[in-house]
C-alpha cells in the first residue's frame, strides 16, 4: 500500500473537468485507490460522486493511498496528472 499527501495546485481546485481526470486515470488501474482529506473519511477515488464531494479547492491537502498489484504505477500517473494542474496550465 502506498499513501501520501499532495496539494491541489490548479486554480479551480478538484472540479467536475479535473476530477474526471483524476477517475479517468484511476480507472486505467486495478488498484484500489482512495482519496481524502488527513485525518477524514477516504473515497472511493474511482467514483465521480464521492471525489466531487470532496469539494478540494486550490491549495487543499488531500491524502492519496493506492493499494494493488500497480499501484506504483497508479501513484505515479495521478500525481504527475494533479501536479501538471490536471493539465489546464497554471
Amino acid at each position: 500500500m502506498l499513501s501520501q499527501d499532495v496539494r491541489i495546485i490548479n486554480k479551480l481546485g478538484m472540479h467536475a473537468r479535473a476530477a474526471s481526470k483524476f477517475i479517468a486515470v484511476a480507472k486505467h488501474h486495478i488498484s484500489k485507490v482512495e482519496i481524502g482529506f488527513p485525518g477524514q473519511d477516504m473515497v472511493n477515488g474511482k467514483s465521480i460522486m464521492q471525489v466531487m464531494t470532496l469539494g478540494a479547492e486550490q491549495g487543499d491537502t488531500l491524502n492519496l493511498t493506492i493499494e494493488g498489484e500497480d499501484e506504483q504505477q497508479a501513484m505515479e500517473e495521478l500525481l504527475a496528472l494533479i501536479n501538471d494542474y490536471f493539465g489546464e496550465g497554471e
